[in-house]
């Protein structure tokens, strides 16, 4: 790079001195014959620009036979600084000059950057424009010629994310990066130094924790997919059977976010059929038996039933489901069961479809509109009640805890389930089912309800239990045990037993996930 900037200079430098020299020429053989017009050297400079640049005015020409050889030179090189600027602003138009041109324009608007122009990719930046009126959406390659225009203002340029952000010159917010193909950081070229540059990474992965440095987050979009089905499509008190076929990436995380936010009565007895491979889950998370009764279905508490066979064979468990989730990660494969069940199967219970596309007349979920979110990536509002359960926290004990960005990623999943189950313990408080989302006036609400109902014994062991229960399964979900103190390297904890086995004072401490409910209602507004 320094060797080329060495040959511009030098090529720079000898068209400068031939020119200045061609002037000098001019100026000495015009100057000494009595009537020629150009006597000064300002005027040999004027007669060259005029010359060059093809305008011509007339207003002073060469009458000597070396003046007339300078000017013929002019007039040739005329033409080739014509075709040159030409060819100069095409290029600059049609290559990397003009975008980075642009990006020098608006360093003041909310930068997004895009390693690639996938579907994903187009999903989100389209509703980032929804939602940020001041964004600027950058991808990082040349647009495709497969690829459709977008129906939002974007740039397309080839460059990485250390060049992009030179641009921004930390004028207005950071720049933001996605990668958005699956486990993109870990072989992707430009994701090589992203953790020096001032800016926020979101990178897609399929496994990992949501932090790997200071400014790099991880997210999954499986996660996503099972957290906005839950939250959607909230498990009810008359469900008893829940089907899941498939049992890949997304089923996993619908039947992990299942375990850990649909806890909604004490005396419930869920049984989720599972058709799939679950071996390595049930090796994974090998202490669920404590919990649930595995494979078996029973009539006091939730179970884990796993069929090694095809779903098409267990005609008897689809026909009593009051809800089959259809999750296999081949679209394809998961429309073609649907239009199976209900052409050959008689199914009483709803049926909800994955989908990557809306489809109407279906219930279905999972679509690229609801997952490629800001909401579901960037997560600030995600994860906004997750992130004020531990600011309470914090603020209602004397001994130092740490901040949500300090929080392992243990200790931020504990947050996120308890925060998802707040829709849960609104939807018990207030005994309304349609209720799915939550808002400041509703938790308000709930919180009230609370207050009234805590003084009756019945319903405070109620709730308390009801917690409990929550926390149990997190904790066993994450292959915790029960131990005389609490152990997080060993993990062990000494209230991972039955609720009828706390001490009083353990039992009060149920009393602050329902109390905090309070505080979440004045942060939600």
């Amino acid at each position: 790079m320094k060797a080329r900037k060495k040959i511009y200079l030098y090529l720079i430098t000898a068209v400068l001195l031939v020119y200045i020299g061609l002037l000098l020429i001019l100026y000495c053989s015009e100057s000494a014959d009595s009537s020629a017009k150009i006597r000064t050297f300002g005027d040999a400079f004027w007669y060259s620009l005029v010359t060059l640049t093809t305008v011509g005015y007339g207003d002073l020409i060469p009458v000597t036979p070396l003046g007339h050889a300078v000017g013929m030179i002019f007039l040739f090189l005329s033409a080739g600084i014509m075709v040159t600027m030409l060819g100069a602003v095409v290029s600059f138009i049609t290559s990397e000059g003009m975008p980075f041109f642009m990006l020098s324009l608006q360093r003041h608007k909310n930068w997004y950057y895009f390693a690639d122009c996938g579907v994903e990719s187009n999903t989100l930046a389209a509703n980032i424009d929804k939602e940020d009126p001041n964004a600027l959406i950058i991808y990082g390659e040349k647009r495709s010629s497969r690829n459709e225009i977008p129906n939002y203002p974007c740039i397309y340029l080839s460059a990485s994310p250390d060049k992009i952000v030179a641009k921004k010159r930390n004028i207005g917010s950071r720049c933001k990066v996605f990668l958005m193909k699956e486990n993109d950081i870990g072989v992707n070229s430009r994701a090589a130094n992203l953790h020096e540059l001032p800016v926020d990474v979101y990178a897609r992965t399929t496994n990992g924790q949501d932090k790997l440095s200071g400014n790099i987050n991880f997210f999954h979009s499986y996660e996503c997919c099972a957290r906005q089905y839950w939250r959607s499509k909230p498990l009810c008190n008359q469900e008893n059977i829940i089907v899941l076929i498939g049992f890949g990436n997304y089923g996993c995380s619908i039947l992990e976010r299942a375990i850990l936010t649909n806890i909604i009565s004490i005396e419930q007895h869920v049984a989720y059929h599972i058709f799939g491979d679950a071996r390595e889950f049930l090796a994974i998370h090998h202490r669920l038996g404590q919990l649930f009764s595995l494979n078996e279905e029973s009539g006091t508490g939730d179970s884990l039933i796993f069929h090694e066979e095809s779903w098409a064979e267990n005609r008897s468990v689809l026909e009593r489901a009051d809800r089959i989730i259809i999750c296999e990660d081949d679209e394809q494969n998961g429309w073609s069961i649907f239009w199976t069940l209900n052409k050959y199967y008689k199914v009483t219970g709803r049926i909800d479809l994955r989908s990557s596309r809306k489809a109407p007349g279906i219930s279905y979920f999972g679509t690229n509109e609801e997952i490629y979110t800001s909401q579901q990536i960037i997560r600030t509002d995600l994860n906004k009640a997750a992130v004020t359960i531990n600011d309470i926290f914090r603020k209602s004990v004397s001994y130092p805890t740490l901040s949500w960005n300090q929080l392992d990623d243990l200790h931020r999943q504990s947050k996120i389930a308890a925060a998802d189950h707040l829709l849960m313990k609104t939807r018990v408080l207030l005994k309304d089912e349609t209720i799915t989302e939550l808002t400041a006036s509703t938790v308000k609400e709930a919180y009230n309800r609370y207050c009234e109902t805590k003084s009756l014994e019945t319903a405070r062991e109620m709730y308390r239990n009801l917690d409990h229960m929550r926390w149990l399964r997190f904790y066993i979900f994450f292959n915790w045990s029960y131990g005389p103190a609490r152990d997080d390297a060993a993990r062990q904890h000494p209230m991972l037993c039955q609720y009828e086995e706390l001490t009083s004072e353990q039992k009060k401490e149920r009393d602050a996930a329902w109390e905090l409910m309070g505080n979440i209602s004045d942060e939600l507004e």
